[in-house]
């Protein structure tokens, strides 16, 4: 099983309805904060299910949402099937697009799962598709130091405020027994010092490159945002 298969299929990374709900209302919060004016076009790259994309979409021109998972793209075509600014692609259908399509382009807890090699695409594609002068927002970057103990304890602080905390007790004893705990076992998850990933956005060509709040409940994970030359 690979990580593709792992979101493909089903799978309780979510401890109850209200966490995925919360969690996806909270990182489109995030996302609106960036984008940059009204008629902006963006591309929302590994977005998962993205339950609260309608309102991403009132916020900007157009939206794109990219999944690998073809399951999850199905959920999202049939969630968002009649919004007419919205567009549902796979990352194969991103390379397709045209160059310079993009005002923003944000991937929230993407890079932990691609190799370094496959990063170092991906940053490239993205600087073509990003019209000059435009942004590139990756968050949830996972440095080295912070391990699966400190994620645990911020998912527990945030059900704590969110009212699942008993949900989530029992949901990372699942955890600990689930295809997902397997998989980080044999694949790991992709880490990096603060240094380093400003270093290879800096060199895939980017600009301006700033630490940024991080998106979504846990403070211990990185955000950065960088510029196209315009």
């Amino acid at each position: 099983m690979s990580w593709r298969d792992f979101w493909n299929g089903e799978h309780a990374i979510y401890v109850s309805p209200r966490h995925k709900a919360l969690h996806y209302r909270g990182v489109a919060t995030d996302l609106i904060g960036h984008i940059p004016a009204p008629d902006a076009v963006v591309l929302d790259h590994g977005c998962g299910e993205a339950l609260d994309a309608a309102r991403v979409a009132t916020a900007c021109g157009r939206l794109y949402l990219c999944e690998a998972a073809p399951s999850v793209r199905e959920k999202l075509r049939a969630m968002l099937g009649a919004k007419a600014n919205v567009s549902v692609v796979s990352p194969e259908e991103v390379e397709a697009l045209p160059e310079e399509t993009f005002d923003l382009i944000v991937a929230n807890s993407l890079i932990q799962y691609l190799t370094r090699s496959e990063l170092q695409a991906l940053l490239a594609l993205w600087l073509s598709k990003l019209k000059p002068g435009g942004h590139l927002v990756l968050a949830d970057v996972i440095p080295p130091d912070v391990s699966p103990l400190t994620d645990a304890s911020q998912l527990l602080a945030f059900a704590w405020r969110g009212g699942f905390f008993g949900a989530a007790l029992a949901g990372l004893v699942r955890t600990a027994f689930s295809d997902y705990r397997k998989l980080r076992a044999q694949y790991g998850l992709s880490t990096y010092a603060r240094e380093e990933i400003v270093a290879l956005i800096a060199g895939a060509g980017y600009e301006d490159i700033r630490p940024q709040p991080n998106f979504g409940h846990n403070p211990h994970r990185m955000t950065f945002k960088a510029r196209r030359p315009a």
